[in-house]
């Protein structure tokens, strides 16, 4: 094996042991975002797209090459040719065949296996990233629903007081109506007995009323009597002098 085509291998071998490595499963996409965040990544990250696409310019002309010498040594012409002038002509054609069907098969998946193994990369960033928001989405979601039991709580803590101030003020309205109640039923009674007394006393003044006219009438009676009384004295002292 050459040289390129052992480089070739190495890189395949590398490949495959990089991909079960990814494919770990003990090992959380976490860890490998952490990993990925490494500040020699960032210094790299500039030149990876440039080597990736360069890894895959020269993967692509050693699998076309590879190709072009299976063609070569596959061809009907070139194994009969061989095989009828020399037999071990044949069987060194056969060698080259069968190493230049190796180099198209390691090209093949060294290619194939590159291209998985950017687009493994890319899948555990994102679900890295995509299981970070989601703890982050959980731990709002906590958080709002804390906040809500909270506010629940709050709002059946302010019912209740409503509640039991609207008792209170219940009670109290009903003890001032029935204050008030009471209140009325005395005044009601203070008016019944004022009344009484001021009609007991009109009655009181008319019958003193009538008594005082009888008396004036008497006591002009009795004036008139008097002074007729007086006159018949006078009369009579004049006759007998």
């Amino acid at each position: 094996m050459t040289l390129q085509w052992a480089a070739v291998a190495t890189f395949l071998y590398a490949e495959i042991g990089l991909i079960l490595i990814f494919c770990l499963p003990f090992i959380p996409p976490q860890r490998w975002q952490k990993i990925f965040s490494f500040s020699v990544w960032g210094k790299i990250a500039t030149f990876w797209n440039k080597a990736f696409l360069t890894i895959i310019v020269l993967l692509i002309v050693l699998f076309l090459d590879a190709v072009r010498e299976v063609r070569k040594y596959s061809s009907t012409h070139a194994i009969e040719s061989s095989s009828a002038s020399r037999p071990a002509a044949y069987e060194h054609t056969q060698m080259k065949l069968f190493r230049s069907q190796r180099n198209l098969y390691i090209t093949g998946f060294s290619l194939f296996f590159w291209l998985v193994l950017r687009r493994l990369v890319t899948l555990i960033t994102q679900l890295a990233k995509e299981l970070s928001n989601k703890g982050v989405l959980k731990v709002q979601a906590e958080n709002t629903n804390q906040a809500a039991k909270k506010f629940m709580e709050e709002n059946e803590r302010l019912k209740r007081l409503v509640k039991n101030h609207g008792k209170e003020e219940e009670h109290i309205l009903e003890a001032e109506n029935k204050k008030l109640a009471e209140d009325k039923e005395k005044l009601e009674t203070e008016l019944k007995k004022a009344s009484d007394a001021l009609s007991k006393a009109q009655n009181d003044m008319t019958v003193m009323k009538m008594q005082s006219e009888r008396l004036s009438k008497e006591y002009d009676r009795l004036l008139k009597e008097h002074s007729e009384l007086q006159d018949r004295a006078g009369k009579g002292n004049k006759k007998g002098l």
